[in-house]
């Protein structure tokens, strides 16, 4: 059997990971010749790559966006209001109750569009949110040309977690597919 493309970082990398990560990652492997994007001709979009590994993630326990509707979409609370209403919500692709483990995944935004800062500044303000796990493409690839989105993602996060200046407060696993 040939090693995946589906690679992954826990951090800190100074920390255990997770003891879900790698029924996480399993997810993404799982469905790799549908999403695995290096070899690939275009990039997939990351509704399709969530579309694709949704039933996976269900099956081990997220809550999953299933569509671009209010109703569908994955919400975590931010600020708290009157009566202890949530006022203020986030967005997130998917979300695990019992790991506190919120899910993003990117395409060709993650890296071009700043989707990754978004999705880490978000992250810190959710409210029980102790694990961000953020997928990226290990390349993307469109008609302009070519972007190593994982790597590029991947040296930000090192930059991050090493920072004496920066402390996150949620530890991350950086999936690359």
């Amino acid at each position: 059997m040939s090693e995946s493309s589906i690679q992954y970082y826990c951090y800190p990398r100074t920390a255990t990971p997770p003891n879900f990560a790698d029924k996480l990652i399993r997810c993404f492997r799982s469905n790799e010749s549908q999403i695995a994007t290096v070899n690939q001709e275009n990039g997939l979009k990351s509704d399709n790559v969530l579309k694709t590994v949704r039933p996976d993630l269900q099956e081990i326990g997220f809550d999953v966006e299933t569509g671009k509707k209010k109703q569908d979409k994955i919400h975590r609370p931010v600020l708290f209001g009157e009566n202890g209403e949530a006022e203020l919500r986030y967005e997130v692709d998917a979300y695990h109750e019992e790991w506190e483990c919120g899910l993003e995944i990117e395409a060709g935004r993650a890296w071009k569009g700043n989707a990754i800062y978004r999705n880490l500044i978000q992250a810190s303000m959710m409210v029980q949110v102790e694990i961000l796990a953020m997928a990226v493409p290990n390349l993307y690839t469109y008609s302009g040309g070519e972007n190593p989105a994982f790597e590029k993602t991947k040296n930000v996060v090192d930059t991050l977690y090493s920072s004496e200046r920066v402390d996150l407060p949620f530890d991350l696993i950086l999936i690359g597919y």
